[in-house]
């Protein structure tokens, strides 16, 4: 598959202006950057590859390619690119940075703290570097180094929420949880709106038995946040450990019902709905959780206990054998099964499994006598997932500590807004496109008659659509893109008036971010056919992506300038996001953008999606009123509009009309977009 990868990314370069031989770096780095900038990886990659193969001696190419694959979770291969770079230019901080992020990520915990050193000499007190070193030292059980780093960044940064929720998880890990609760107190009072420190308190407060305060704690969380499923699975907990078992079940039906796969859900729910009778879903339950984890023997066990229930002695049998030949000192499914073959009729089966229990049982109690081995321990109503001590096979499961630490130490980066700690991201602007990401509007679906005409014509090579949830591709529509824009290629020499095969040819363009091309191709499209809306559209769409790559270029810049450290990852100013200071108004892609956009609707004053993704742009230029009669007209075409109820209802925020903003935001949320709660809960405090 990759070898045709790279063959297409041939046959596309050999397109541009430039020989066969001899790639343009500099356009190939652009278009890599494009890629990474929008979360489409493995493309950056593919893009990346070329700049490596024709100049290896840059550090850049090493540097953004190690950063498309730490994103991708491949942080050996990042750690590797991030050597390759510092062997070229070891003057880059933010290679240090990220390669200690790959250390930490693999468990080299120690090579991890050495390039932390090393990041901070260059950047002096970078809080980032700071915490992730804590981090490190937590996880090799370096407790006195980790406080030390702790509270250096607390000295620099006393109002740093992570910085007390990672030395809370710190003290806790200790086993100090008094401490642990004034940190995780201490960061509920700097930012009382912030999901996991109610996580994080609801989950202490539990472990020390303290049931109502958990649930309070969990109830906010879940509130502020909706659609964490980590925080149902606890909530479960507290409610099975008050023997609450409808509300347990509520929030477990609610894990499977957000992730259909989530297996600690479905193990939970299995035990609980067993618990009441109802032993048939019980097992199709550990039937999802077997499908996915055939080594799980806990499931194993209990589903053999509910096959023995319902009479299917042959299936439990099978289902405990695979038990007892991991677990050969498990006595007491030796006793089970050898009944289980008595109702088989197989007596002979029966008496071997009934002798080999009696021997085990007396010689692990002549064991523990002796002290050669320790008792048995009872077990216990929950059990952390790595937990595999068989006695525990029906206990209900919490997160691992490994996932719990995982959660422990992750810092938000999203945007504030002036003192109200609140984020207020605009849902992003509308493409036509062909792929179209899963988002939480669960039951709009965008229609327009306008794509649904081209689609009729069949010219294009997949169906269009209409979305504002854009997916990053995999390696197999990389490699179709970069086909189909040969085949286009010669499909418009053939026929070079035809504007669709332009249009079309520019969505692949647009789908391998090469921004250039693709608004090449759509403008030969407008001036074939100045009346094609689509084209018009994407068109808009473009130039608006352009200017913000010229944006995040720009604080790229300003940032090297500061640090010396290429790759930083936050965005400045975004479709999915609103202004930060500074912005520049005066610029040339946001003025072809908005002509776009009147142009359509000077064709059709009913393109709902042309009104929106101007009402964006307005707003990108803190033209909130101006966005707010776009966003009005977009609502007025189409009455159940959930993003333009959303954002409409921040830009009312932005100018003070709270009350307006905040129905809005209600409006928005009954039509699906979850995250209207959260903000309708810190705005209203």
């Amino acid at each position: 598959m990759m070898r045709n990868i790279l063959l297409s990314v041939f046959i596309f370069f050999s397109l541009l202006p430039v020989s066969a031989q001899v790639i343009d770096t500099d356009k190939v780095m652009v278009i890599g950057r494009n890629a990474l900038y929008y979360e489409d990886y493995v493309l950056a990659i593919q893009y990346f590859n070329q700049v490596v193969k024709a100049k290896p001696y840059l550090a850049e190419p090493y540097f953004y390619r190690g950063l498309s694959k730490y994103f991708l979770e491949d942080f050996k291969g990042a750690e590797e690119d991030f050597d390759a770079c510092i062997k070229r230019n070891p003057f880059i901080s933010r290679s240090y940075y990220l390669r200690g992020d790959s250390r930490l990520n693999t468990g080299d915990y120690d090579g991890a703290i050495v390039d932390y050193d090393k990041s901070l000499d260059m950047i002096p007190d970078e809080k980032m570097v700071l915490i992730n070193m804590s981090i490190a030292y937590i996880k090799k059980k370096d407790f006195n180094d980790a406080e030390k780093t702790l509270d250096k960044l607390l000295d620099l940064n006393p109002t740093y929420v992570q910085g007390f929720l990672t030395r809370g998880s710190m003290f806790l890990e200790k086993g100090d949880t008094i401490q642990a609760k004034t940190n995780y107190n201490k960061a509920l009072e700097l930012d009382p709106y912030n999901t996991q420190t109610y996580s994080m308190l609801g989950l202490l407060n539990y472990q020390q038995k303290k049931y109502d305060d958990a649930l309070t704690n969990l109830n906010e969380a879940i509130r502020l946040d909706p659609l964490i499923v980590g925080n149902y699975i606890n909530r479960g907990l507290v409610y099975y450990a008050q023997d609450n078992y409808r509300s347990a079940m509520d929030d477990y039906n609610k894990v499977v019902d957000l992730e259909p796969n989530n297996i600690i859900g479905r193990f939970n729910r299995a035990l609980l709905r067993a618990q009441v009778g109802d032993i048939n879903n019980a097992i199709t339950d550990f039937d999802v959780v077997l499908a996915a984890e055939p080594d799980n023997n806990m499931a194993y066990l209990n589903r053999a206990m509910l096959k023995y229930q319902v009479g299917n002695y042959t299936g439990a049998i099978a289902d405990l054998n695979k038990v007892l030949d991991e677990y050969p000192d498990y006595y007491e499914g030796f006793y089970t099964r050898a009944d289980m073959k008595r109702k088989l009729k197989d007596t002979k089966g029966a008496e071997e499994d009934l002798r080999y229990a009696q021997a085990e049982e007396e010689r692990i109690r002549r064991a523990v006598l002796s002290g050669k081995e320790p008792a048995k321990k009872e077990s216990t109503k929950t059990r952390e997932k790595s937990d595999r001590s068989i006695e525990n096979f029906n206990s209900l499961v919490t997160a691992d500590k490994e996932e719990q630490e995982n959660s422990k130490y992750t810092s938000s980066s999203r945007g504030r807004v002036q003192n109200q700690q609140v984020s207020l991201d605009l849902a992003p602007i509308f493409v036509a496109t062909y792929y179209q990401k899963l988002d939480d509007v669960k039951n709009f679906v965008h229609y327009d008659q306008e794509i649904l005409n081209l689609n009729n014509k069949g010219i294009l090579p997949q169906k269009l659509k209409i979305t504002n949830a854009e997916m990053p591709l995999t390696e197999d529509q990389v490699a179709s893109h970069f086909a189909s824009i040969d085949n286009l290629s010669m499909l418009i020499d053939s026929d070079k008036e035809n504007a669709e095969l332009y249009f079309a040819r520019s969505v692949d363009y647009m789908l391998i971010q090469d921004f250039d091309n693709a608004i090449q191709d759509l403008t030969k499209a407008t001036t074939i056919k100045p009346d094609f809306i689509l084209a018009q559209f994407n068109l808009g769409v473009l130039y608006t992506k352009q200017m913000e790559l010229k944006e995040k270029n720009r604080i790229d810049a300003l940032s090297q300038t500061n640090t010396n450290a290429l790759g930083d990852k936050t965005p400045p100013s975004t479709s999915a996001g609103l202004p930060i200071a500074g912005v520049n108004t005066d610029k040339p892609e946001f003025n072809q953008a908005i002509k776009c956009y009147d142009k359509i609707l000077q064709l059709d004053p009913k393109f709902t999606y042309a009104y929106y993704n101007r009402a964006c742009l307005k707003a990108e230029q803190r033209d909130y009123r101006g966005a707010i009669l776009d966003f009005n007209e977009a609502i007025r075409l189409e009455n159940e509009f959930p993003q333009a109820y959303f954002n409409r209802g921040i830009c009312q925020l932005y100018i003070g009309e709270k009350d307006k903003g905040v129905s809005d935001l209600r409006k928005a949320g009954e039509l699906g977009v979850v995250s209207s709660y959260a903000i309708i809960k810190r705005v209203s405090k």
